[in-house]
């Protein structure tokens, strides 16, 4: 029997340049839209390298957004303050689903389900740490995402 090794949700996804390409598409289409364009009125020219870089180490890839700056922490630290609202984070996530869709990334269910459990536990925790308040002292250590339940990709038998 020729098994194939489980790829990283990263490679699956189709690398950092899928990630780059979804997350710029999302973020062109922000500043039109009245829920999360104040979020982000304020947003660096590299914030979309950014996200990207964390998604990516988190789903497996390079530790780039670690190294070069400050891993789970400092994404922990971005959100302080900010008040999220449950509002802002289903449209976060319900517009980067349609922009994954337009950019036709992967649909099988076990990537889908593993790709929305990462983007449904991240959002909830940007909300929960971005309250005023809010005890983000202890961030811990980059997530890393994998398959879950389902334990790679699907494959059609």
């Amino acid at each position: 029997m020729n098994e194939q090794p489980v790829p990283t949700l990263l490679e699956w996804i189709g690398g950092s340049a899928a990630l780059e390409k979804l997350l710029g598409v999302f973020y062109a289409k922000v500043p039109g839209d009245p829920l999360l364009a104040p979020v982000f009125a304020s947003m660096s020219p590299q914030h979309v390298k950014h996200v990207a870089a964390f998604v990516a180490e988190v789903f497996g890839g390079p530790k780039t957004y670690s190294e070069q700056h400050g891993g789970h922490a400092n994404m922990i630290h971005r959100h302080a303050g900010r008040a999220l609202t449950e509002q802002q984070r289903a449209r976060w996530m319900h517009l980067l689903l349609e922009c994954a869709d337009e950019i036709g990334l992967p649909s099988d269910p076990e990537f889908r389900s593993a790709f929305v459990a990462y983007l449904e536990w991240g959002t909830r925790l940007a909300v929960i740490n971005s309250q005023p308040g809010a005890d983000i002292g202890g961030a811990g250590p980059m997530p890393k995402w994998g398959w879950g339940e389902v334990k790679g990709p699907y494959v059609k038998r």
